[in-house]
């Protein structure tokens, strides 16, 4: 039985179980599911009196959920690599261990962070939850994320390295 769960499992199971996390949450909850929203709620928790009305008017509490589920992903996470897996996956590659890795990913954070904020969302809320939904804006996110992966993968990550 263990065997079975400390494998990697197909697409065509672990697809379908993802998309029933977006009915199930809807169902239960009433609440929708996405992550790049939540850190908003962090940055409105640590600058309470911050002078942007973009955090300063953000009622975090409304999402406490949110934040929960998030420190529940990066707990699954951690057990799923360094518990239920039999040889744990590093948490980077080692190329980035170094100062030209470091600066890569600090460029790439903001990319990232700047595109998740222009988009109104990020891949898990346009992707699984927007998609769910019909919502044009998130199809036009979800394909743009796609180009943007194929772009980076086969142009700039050559270039960089």
């Amino acid at each position: 039985m263990w065997d079975k769960i400390l494998q990697p499992w197909p697409w065509y199971v672990a697809g379908p179980l993802i998309g029933l996390m977006v009915p199930g949450l809807l169902l239960l909850t009433g609440k929708t599911f996405g992550i790049s929203g939540s850190f908003r709620h962090i940055d409105a928790i640590c600058l309470p009196k911050s002078k942007l009305p973009y955090l300063r008017d953000d009622n975090w509490r409304a999402y406490i959920w949110q934040l929960i589920m998030i420190g529940g992903i990066m707990i699954g996470g951690f057990v799923a690599n360094h518990i239920l897996s039999p040889e744990p996956v590093a948490f980077l590659p080692n190329d980035y261990y170094s100062w030209g890795g470091a600066l890569k990913l600090v460029i790439g954070g903001i990319l990232v962070g700047f595109g998740t904020r222009y988009a109104n969302g990020c891949t898990s809320g346009h992707t699984i939850m927007g998609l769910s939904n019909l919502r044009w804006p998130s199809l036009v996110a979800t394909i743009c994320f796609f180009i943007g992966g194929l772009f980076t993968t086969f142009v700039l990550w050559p270039l960089l390295n």
